[in-house]
């Protein structure tokens, strides 16, 4: 008997071209929290932000950064725990190393560099005593202007001045401004504008239903604006360190 083989059996398999790989790139805004002793007081006024700004924190990373606090301060050992309490993911560590006694336990997660800055951080007077006061820009770049409506889930992110939306922001989308937001439609997402430390900065709506308005770092949810100016032509601004929201004229 003779012995037979399929071809399949003898010929080699085809050669195949590795698979082609694709990357994009991604930008993700992270919030920067700098606590300050004591970080009873701190963890207070934090509760209270939350309380004002519900579900803010949720999802987005957040980077620690310790530069204002020693390494001694009373609460530090557990101040990653409260934070972890809160709903608070951090992605980053600054101002701080592993030779601190009171962060032995941390779960010290992966160090992050580079970024850009996009908002003011005080440090200790003594620090900074021979050094001269950094000012805002005098002048921002361009607006973005977008001439189309944001769909649920869209992040749009300009720092470099105003955005300009010439149509309608649904539920879930996101505008966030170095300057100050407009838009020419239905807001019912969220805006945050004046990230650059830009406490002049407005948002406008000609049809007002945001689910949350921030300005330079201070929040109103919808819960909290009044039930007159909904759905109605109304502008955001800061007043007194209070995001206030009153009817266009």
């Amino acid at each position: 008997m003779t012995d037979q083989t399929t071809s399949a059996e003898t010929d080699p398999a085809p050669a195949r071209a590795p698979m082609r790989i694709r990357a994009r790139g991604r930008s993700f805004l992270a919030l920067v929290l700098s606590p300050e002793a004591p970080l009873s007081d701190w963890l207070l006024g934090l509760d209270n932000q939350i309380a004002r700004s519900v579900g803010f924190f949720a999802g987005r990373p957040v980077i620690l950064d310790l530069g204002l606090v020693t390494q001694d301060a009373e609460g530090l050992e557990g101040l990653q725990a409260e934070l972890i309490a809160r709903g608070i993911h951090m992605i980053g560590l600054e101002g701080a190393d592993r030779s601190w006694s009171q962060l032995d336990h941390w779960d010290w997660p992966a160090s992050l560099e580079g970024g850009r800055a996009s908002g003011t951080v005080e440090f200790p007077e003594a620090e900074s005593d021979t050094l001269d006061p950094v000012l805002p820009p005098t002048q921002r770049a361009e607006s973005l202007i977008l001439d189309r409506a944001i769909r649920s889930g869209q992040s749009v992110m300009h720092l470099d001045g105003d955005i300009i939306v010439l149509g309608s922001v649904a539920s879930g989308a996101e505008l966030i401004a170095g300057g100050s937001v407009h838009v020419y439609g239905a807001l019912r997402g969220r805006a945050i504008a004046g990230v650059g430390g830009q406490p002049g900065a407005r948002i406008f709506a000609s049809r007002m239903q945001a689910e949350l308005l921030a300005i330079d770092g201070f929040y109103m949810i919808a819960e909290e604006i009044e039930a007159t100016l909904h759905d109605q032509p109304a502008q955001a601004r800061l007043e007194e360190d209070r995001v206030t929201v009153t009817k266009l004229a």
